[in-house]
């Protein structure tokens, strides 16, 4: 009886220093992994919701256009003036030397199809200027990469100043070139301007809101 007792009291007592054997094997090897995570740089994987959160944590809410104090950033506006002014510089050229030149030697056209044939014409010249500009200007582009800038402007804004240009210009002066006539470049002064404020507003909201300019 006495030897019974003996026997199961030491099998407890083996039984007890294996489970203790194990409990410190199964720390040291999780210790063991999570030194070997840090060495090697492992990370545990973030959860769905946590990524969510990283990743909208620093995006800037959509500003909206119809608010006051979306219209009151002056640096947008300086930069959508030069830009602004840069096509209108392209754009003007062309347009009156093609108006002057049609005018001049082809009158059997008429004055629709010469103010069209002036309009892309103006196009023309704004992205011929705006190529050149960028290869020879601070941005350096090859000249295939600026000519595809170039022509990647907004054909908007430059479709908006063409127009505004010569509904004024044909409703001052009926599109005649006349460079003798002080009333010409009056008309075409304020042609002028109203072609650099047509697309202004649309220019500004482009880069405000989308961050594009118009070139």
């Amino acid at each position: 009886m006495y030897q019974t007792k003996v026997l199961l009291q030491s099998r407890l007592t083996a039984r007890a220093a294996s489970s203790d054997f194990r409990r410190a094997l199964s720390s040291s090897s999780a210790v063991q992994s999570c030194c070997s995570g840090k060495k090697s740089g492992s990370m545990k994987p973030i959860s769905p919701s946590v990524s969510n959160k990283l990743a909208t944590a620093g995006s800037k809410p959509i500003r909206s256009s119809w608010k006051l104090n979306f219209w009151t950033h002056r640096p947008a506006w300086k930069r959508a003036g030069l830009n602004t002014l840069r096509c209108l510089v392209g754009c003007s050229v062309g347009d009156f030397s093609a108006l002057w030149m049609l005018q001049s030697y082809c009158p059997e056209l008429g004055m629709g199809s010469i103010m069209m044939a002036s309009m892309a014409s103006g196009i023309t010249t704004s992205i011929i200027l705006e190529t050149i500009l960028l290869r020879r200007g601070a941005d350096q582009l090859s000249w295939p990469m600026a000519a595809r800038t170039a022509m990647g402007m907004s054909m908007v804004s430059m479709v908006a100043m063409e127009l505004a240009e010569n509904m004024v210009d044909y409703h001052l002066t009926g599109g005649q070139v006349n460079f003798e006539d002080p009333q010409f470049w009056i008309a075409a002064g304020l042609s002028i301007g109203a072609g650099f404020l047509a697309p202004l507003p649309y220019n500004y909201l482009r880069l405000r809101k989308y961050g594009r300019a118009c070139h």
